[in-house]
């Protein structure tokens, strides 16, 4: 007795130390075989108690009556599958006739808290099949990427989401995107990962700062174009919108629509051309749209022309190889004219902490009213938690990794060699020496590691 006493104690201790410092560690070794016992044990009486079950068909009735036997119980949805993963469970159910991926949905708090698991998330993957995510700890308290992302071009693993997958930035399936959140926020450090993201790619990078460039200039090496004030911020849009245009010029070049020339050879945009003639895709990051939205007097063609070169790269460039990425604290109607149009081309939302309603309502007001309640929700101490979602009505709960300054400088810094050199962009290639001594000393001083 006293020596089981002793090895339960030898692996109960160990096992609760980890749960309560190392969670992710705890699940790998204990949780995630723990977790699937519990699963399968109370899976009937769990379904059945949380409505998601139907009763038994005619004809099995029928049967019943016939041999004689018990009535049939009622039947939950079948388990197709169990997979554990690094950071919780998933599972593929197959609904019976009579139930919809919407029940499960709904239901999603009572399995969460009946399976004795962190958080629990569902999705149709296919007319009655729906995949269930149960994550077995907060996955967000400490975020840890996946050693294994996906790595196609354009496409950047840019924060995890609270069901433990990966949370991606898509530029060519969503080209543009809008960006959310107040000072302390985290907002900057998701623009970071972006950029560290971004900085290995075959991409040009085109950076808009107005706040003297004290985000964007310290990665200067990495950008092929700055502008750190709204004068300059509006002839370089200009030169966006000109450079477009080139672009589209090409495109027209490239298609000679043929009977002989097959569909798929078709150029509708940059993507489709052959790589020898493919521009370099350009991503503009505007930080704090409101200094240049803002007008300094009733009528202010400055502002004008801005909005207007924003908008017309928002609704054209996306075929052009020409991304947005508009981050601010605040977007609302009290911008001006042409605000409303902009942010309807902006398909990406994501919004950290906001200090006001309206600017959730902003984000997501016109794809869905619980991500507006979950935005206003996300207290000032999580930094770096956010609500992201798209023009399809979902949404998630993302948290970014702390990527310090210091960090993302390196990053640039090593990626330099990267940096295209863009014709239309040339007057406004940051400078390292001269204008920008600051930039040039904590590029200097950055050491350069593999």
């Amino acid at each position: 007795m006293t020596a089981l006493t002793v090895a339960l104690v030898l692996v109960v201790a160990p096992a609760g130390l980890l749960r309560w410092r190392r969670p992710a560690w705890y699940w790998m070794t204990f949780g995630v075989t723990l977790a699937t016992l519990r699963v399968l044990v109370r899976y009937a009486s769990v379904m059945d108690a949380c409505g998601l079950t139907v009763p038994p068909s005619r004809w099995r009735l029928a049967l019943a009556r016939v041999a004689g036997r018990d009535v049939p119980q009622s039947r939950p949805p079948r388990i197709l599958r169990v997979r554990p993963t690094r950071t919780g469970l998933v599972l593929r159910l197959g609904l019976r006739p009579g139930q919809d991926a919407f029940d499960v949905a709904a239901s999603s708090d009572r399995l969460r808290h009946s399976f004795s698991m962190y958080g629990v998330t569902s999705r149709e993957v296919r007319s009655g099949v729906v995949e269930v995510r149960m994550t077995g700890y907060d996955v967000l308290k400490r975020v840890q990427m996946p050693a294994a992302v996906d790595t196609r071009p354009m496409l950047v693993p840019v924060a995890l989401r609270e069901d433990g997958s990966v949370h991606y930035r898509d530029y060519r399936a969503v080209p543009h995107a809008l960006t959310l959140g107040a000072t302390e926020s985290g907002k900057s450090v998701y623009q970071r990962n972006l950029v560290a993201g971004l900085a290995p790619m075959d991409v040009a990078l085109v950076g808009i700062d107005c706040k003297q460039g004290v985000e964007l200039f310290p990665l200067a090496r990495r950008f092929s174009a700055l502008a750190d004030n709204p004068d300059t911020a509006a002839e370089l849009l200009d030169a966006l919108v000109s450079r477009m245009e080139g672009v589209y010029q090409v495109i027209r070049a490239e298609q000679r629509i043929t009977s002989a020339i097959a569909d798929a050879e078709i150029a509708a945009d940059i993507w489709d051309l052959p790589e020898h003639l493919r521009p370099v895709p350009v991503v503009v990051l505007v930080d704090e749209v409101a200094e240049l939205a803002l007008a300094t007097k009733k009528s202010d063609p400055r502002r004008d022309r801005i909005i207007k070169a924003l908008v017309r790269l928002a609704q054209l460039g996306r075929a052009a190889g020409i991304y947005l990425e508009i981050c601010g604290q605040r977007f609302g109607s009290e911008l001006g004219d042409g605000i409303t149009m902009l942010r309807a081309q902006l398909t990406g939302r994501t919004a950290h902490r906001v200090n006001d309603e309206t600017s959730a309502k902003m984000a997501f007001g016109d794809i869905s009213p619980d991500a507006v309640l979950a935005a206003i929700q996300i207290p000032a101490e999580l930094r770096g938690v956010a609500i992201a979602g798209d023009s399809t009505g979902g949404w998630h709960r993302i948290r970014a990794p702390h990527t310090s300054l210091r960090q993302a400088v390196n990053i640039c810094n090593r990626h330099a060699d990267r940096t295209p050199d863009l014709p239309e962009l040339a007057p406004f290639r940051p400078e390292l020496t001269g204008t920008a001594p600051a930039v040039e000393q904590l590029a200097e001083a950055a050491p350069v590691t593999a």
